[in-house]
């Protein structure tokens, strides 16, 4: 079985950065910092709760000076942080940095530490609390020399950023991240576009007419921001939003005939694969876009659409070509698997074509 993300905080890491934070602050009790820090709780918590448990304990043990405290952190970070793991250093300043006359330092503490695990968590609620200045510094990030830190100035301000908390404001009116993605909208890092093009997309959840308009005002002038607008676009265009299609060149598919959709069987045993075939045939130049959706079965006895991308192509005229896929039904993580019947659905530069029903059964054996 695969290990749990949050159990990278265990004994042994912990001892190691108390070690290492003692190392340059000797009074720091190691001992007393593990038994509150892993207590009767420790196993209950998820990831997100580890990590403010670790950082709130980390404040009761280091200097009561935030500065003082900072600067010991300063000189352990570099040597304790690798990917996840030191999320807890901005969270650090998360938990005991807001105060007004600790907002400098803050700032400085969170463009200092994200190179070494991102502060993107850490900067929201210095947005709730004071949207305008905090905006204006993620605005100041987004010309930083860093990739790090332009990074941040799009990633922290993202509406739905996953496991953080959202920002219900941006949500309701993203104008204020707009000048930020305009200014990195062709960065040359691909870490920061791709940052730029995740943040487009959670906009484009709850005002996608506005996403629209700018995919429009920003495709065919540099091939980088092309990237970040396909990117950036991908749920309306897995929803067949007519008006993005077209930005990308995919018309209308009436000239694009589909034959022979078939699937190999109409019952399929959990955990087996089901196949199927179909042909595509265009009567005249054209792009093409190859999705199919399979409306799944949950466990409240309702079906859930998921989409899946076969393909983008040019074709040409009379251009004739044949495809054929694999769908596996062993459960997974991320997707487990219930008897009933389900749907497959071919869409072809958003329109829905062909569509068939099959039943997925308990595997008996």
């Amino acid at each position: 079985m695969a290990e749990l993300l949050k159990d990278m905080y265990n004994y042994e890491s912990l001892h190691e950065i108390a070690k290492r934070i003692q190392s340059v602050y000797h009074p720091f009790r190691v001992d007393e910092f593990l038994k509150s820090t892993m207590d009767q709780s420790w196993n209950d918590l998820e990831l997100k709760a580890r990590v403010r448990k670790i950082s709130s304990n980390l404040g009761r043990y280091l200097p009561a000076d935030y500065g003082d405290a900072l600067a010991i952190l300063d000189q352990v970070v570099s040597t304790c942080s690798s990917g996840f793991f030191g999320i807890l250093f901005p969270d650090f300043v998360e938990v005991y940095g807001q105060d007004e006359k600790n907002w400098n330092l803050s700032i400085k503490a969170l463009e200092r530490y994200t190179p070494y695990s991102s502060s993107e968590f850490a900067v929201r609620p210095f947005i709730i609390n004071q949207e305008e200045r905090m905006m204006a510094q993620m605005y100041a990030w987004s010309k930083h020399e860093s990739e790090h830190v332009r990074r941040l100035a799009s990633e922290g301000c993202r509406p739905q950023l996953p496991w953080a908390q959202a920002l219900t404001k941006f949500k309701k009116d993203p104008a204020p991240i707009l000048p930020i993605l305009e200014q990195l909208k062709a960065d040359p890092s691909p870490y920061v576009r791709k940052s730029v093009a995740n943040n487009l997309n959670d906009i484009s959840k709850t005002h996608p007419e506005q996403i629209a308009k700018l995919a429009k005002d920003w495709y065919g002038k540099n091939k980088d921001t092309d990237w970040i607008v396909k990117h950036g676009c991908r749920t309306l265009l897995k929803k067949g939003d007519r008006e993005v299609l077209e930005i990308f060149g995919y018309q209308n598919a009436d000239c694009i005939a589909v034959n022979d959709f078939l699937l190999d069987k109409t019952t399929v045993a959990m955990g087996e694969d089901l196949c199927f075939s179909f042909y595509i045939l265009t009567d005249e130049a054209t792009k093409v876009r190859l999705e199919y959706a399979v409306d799944y079965v949950k466990a409240s006895g309702k079906r859930s659409r998921k989409i899946f991308q076969i393909s983008e192509l040019s074709l040409n005229k009379n251009e004739k070509k044949f495809y054929s896929k694999k769908l596996s039904f062993a459960d997974l993580t991320t997707r487990k698997h219930y008897p009933g019947m389900h749907a497959i659905t071919l869409i072809v530069n958003g329109a829905e074509r062909c569509n068939a029903d099959f039943e997925l059964t308990e595997n008996n054996m």
